[in-house]
């Protein structure tokens, strides 16, 4: 079955990086896009950056130029790169893979991002 494994969250004061993977197992379909949302307390679950499978990559004006999704060569695992993190950051990340079919989609559990101000 399949199965999304996010980590790399943590506390980080702000002006800090963080790097969170995601790493999908089980996988039996054509990944369309590889996505991370995240959600903050009492706020609407929001996308922050997107890969398709052709590359290319989008990303929320909120964070555009300091966050950077990618995916590692040969594995379906993505990443998140972030840096001159704000506390308004702060939120649980979601891990997200669309599959061919606009049912085709899984999310992973979420992990903690904390940032200091």
């Amino acid at each position: 079955q399949v199965q999304l494994v996010e980590s790399g969250g943590g506390l980080v004061q702000a002006g800090g990086s963080l790097r969170l993977s995601c790493a999908a197992s089980g996988i039996t379909f054509s990944i369309n896009a590889m996505n991370w949302y995240r959600q903050a307390p009492g706020k609407q679950r929001e996308l922050v950056a997107t890969i398709t499978s052709g590359g290319s990559t989008n990303y929320a004006n909120s964070v555009k130029g300091r966050f950077t999704i990618s995916r590692e060569s040969g594995k379906n695992t993505m990443v998140l790169q972030m840096n001159s993190l704000k506390p308004e950051d702060t939120a649980v990340y979601y891990c997200h893979l669309q599959g061919p079919s606009s049912w085709s989609y899984y999310w992973g559990q979420g992990t903690q991002v904390t940032v200091s101000s």
